[in-house]
């Protein structure tokens, strides 16, 4: 046996996981912070290194969302969710992206209870994932948790209007504020998360007027999501901005029609598969090779 010493090297042109790192510095949350009125945020899902590598170059911010539990789980909510899928999901974006700052879903029931919870679950989640912030669910109960978190170096986004993790008390994903008094309540939740230091705010499944007053009133980034164009920034579900699935949301616009595309390449697939078309020789190896 050979004692020599060999320099391992990779081929990372034909590595799924490990492409070529690109030149640039990955993007700050105080850099996102300063982008409050200025040129919007482009934010979307990202679950699996190989979509992080795909929406790496174009997005500002890449959210782990605990959407996953639908989309990649096949979950009917988000409240089934677990850390240990956040942190495996969250874990394999940020090695896939080398631009966007990658933000993680705090899933349901791991931050509610207390501050102190909040800083365990979040200090844990960042160490095993590298990303560089959380985000959290919620009104004006958890400004004391926002605050707690980011006066000890844990970055908070937050989340308000249509809560999905709140889907048993909301009663199912319709529109929020359409009561005067809901639309007051959500402007309230929102001014109150960023005084506590949000660093950003997901407005979700809003009526407009209430998305642009936020806006205009709060000191951080707003992201919408079903709210208005004149927010900070915009987030989508890739999977669904892609037509991935049948059904979209009326927020959604879909770029591209995925499902479509991946049902004609396996049709293709299997007809060439049945009549032995597939593998040909330009997929075959001529002799064994030796060592």
């Amino acid at each position: 046996m050979s004692t020599t010493s060999k320099t391992l090297t990779f081929d990372t042109s034909t590595s799924r996981a490990n492409p070529t790192p690109k030149p640039m510095k990955r993007l700050s949350v105080p850099k996102i912070r300063q982008r409050k009125g200025g040129e919007p945020l482009v934010m979307l899902t990202a679950y699996t290194v190989r979509m992080a590598q795909l929406l790496d170059p174009e997005c500002d911010m890449l959210l782990v969302g605990d959407s996953l539990g639908q989309v990649i789980y096949g979950l009917p909510h988000t409240v089934a969710v677990t850390m240990e899928m956040m942190i495996a999901h969250g874990a394999a974006v940020v090695r896939g992206s080398y631009h966007a700052a990658v933000i993680v879903d705090m899933p349901f029931g791991s931050y509610e209870a207390s501050p102190q919870q909040a800083f365990e679950n979040a200090s844990n989640l960042l160490k095993h994932t590298g990303a560089a912030a959380i985000k959290i669910e919620g009104g004006k109960v958890l400004a004391p948790t926002v605050e707690f978190l980011t006066k000890r170096g844990i970055p908070v986004m937050a989340h308000v209007g249509l809560t999905p993790q709140a889907i048993n008390i909301l009663g199912g994903y319709g529109v929020r504020g359409k009561s005067d008094e809901e639309a007051r309540s959500i402007v309230d939740d929102a001014i109150a998360l960023s005084e506590a230091g949000a660093f950003g705010l997901v407005i979700e499944g809003v009526l407009e007027p209430i998305a642009i007053e936020i806006t205009e009133k709060v000191a951080c980034p707003t992201i919408g999501i079903g709210a208005s164009a004149q927010c900070d920034g915009q987030v989508l579900v890739s999977e669904d901005m892609l037509g991935l699935f049948d059904r979209t949301p009326k927020f959604v616009k879909r770029y591209g029609m995925m499902s479509e595309n991946v049902q004609e390449s396996v049709r293709k697939y299997a007809d060439e598969v049945r009549s032995r078309i597939f593998p040909s020789r330009d997929q075959l190896y001529g002799s064994v090779e030796s060592e």
